[in-house]
């Protein structure tokens, strides 16, 4: 039996020449990119979907640093709530390992650390500028004060409640919105330590907590919900109920955070279908304000 070709059956055409690799010179290939068409090597060719791409193909199928980092963005709904557990954390470690706090607590073992970023109203300025209290103009105390905690026992507590409420006014409020009222409430409850206990050094991030617990209470409030039927407003009562009933918590820092962070719910959380207007920004802005302008005139009359 023959296997030659019948009389007059085309002759398949003749391979295509071997040519360099665009980018070796030195080597000659047969296979070319599927979607420009320059030859490459085995080395250059990278796997595609569809057939195989040179390098330069595959850079300019990427998206760009910025695209990846809005998709990234994207599919993390709780960006701000682990940024804000992950510095109160630094904060934390970064105080023991300079040697400005203690594991387990123990303001007084703080030294210069407490004495610096802590809230109070006065200290004594003539120990130099970062040692002024808020009524002698160290205003960042209002902030610095809310990612200081004492103790592992403090921060786990609070950074618990954050990672677990969090989460869900992040989604519902925005990033942007969310870190506005969490700043808002964090003023507040700074406000109403210093009305409280002006001359007390204060620390800790519960104030701001509180402002979510508030926030999360007059949202559920006004989509009809009653909040002390929910765990929300359960869990809000024992810790209102700690705050009064343990030494050592500071009262005023609880209850201005939550109060600030309730007016910022009121306006910001209210029925899931109404669109939030652009001027709900300023809430939380207005609330910090005049937190700020409470906690100078609180810090001043003592």
């Amino acid at each position: 039996m023959s296997l030659s070709p019948p009389p007059g059956t085309p002759l398949p055409p003749p391979p295509p020449p071997a040519q360099a690799c665009y980018r070796h010179p030195d080597r000659l290939t047969g296979r070319s990119c599927t979607r420009c068409g320059k030859p490459a090597c085995a080395d250059c060719l990278q796997p595609a979907s569809v057939g195989s791409l040179c390098p330069d193909c595959m850079r300019a199928g990427k998206a760009s640093v910025g695209t990846r980092i809005r998709f990234f963005q994207a599919g993390q709904h709780d960006l701000v709530t682990k940024a804000l557990v992950a510095i109160n954390l630094a904060v934390f470690l970064g105080a023991i390992a300079v040697g400005g706090g203690k594991l387990l607590g123990g303001s007084s073992g703080g030294g210069t650390w407490y004495a610096r970023f802590a809230l109070i109203s006065r200290l004594a300025p003539s120990a130099g500028d970062w040692y002024r209290g808020v009524a002698e103009g160290g205003l960042w105390r209002l902030i610095t004060s809310g990612f200081m905690h004492d103790g592992i026992i403090h921060i786990a507590l609070n950074m618990y409640v954050l990672f677990v409420i969090g989460p869900s006014l992040e989604r519902e409020l925005g990033r942007s919105r969310f870190l506005m009222v969490y700043v808002a409430a964090l003023l507040a409850g700074s406000a109403g330590a210093l009305i409280v206990t002006p001359n007390a050094a204060t620390v800790g991030a519960s104030g701001a907590i509180f402002g979510l617990f508030g926030a999360f209470a007059t949202g559920l409030y006004q989509r009809g919900v009653n909040p002390f039927r929910t765990g929300i407003g359960t869990t809000l009562l024992i810790n209102l109920a700690l705050t009064f009933g343990l030494p050592g918590i500071s009262v005023g820092g609880h209850i201005g955070g939550l109060i600030g962070g309730a007016v910022c719910g009121w306006f910001l959380l209210g029925h899931p279908t109404r669109r939030m207007p652009s001027w709900t920004y300023a809430v939380p802005a207005a609330v910090g304000g005049v937190a700020v302008a409470v906690a100078l005139v609180a810090a001043n009359r003592v």
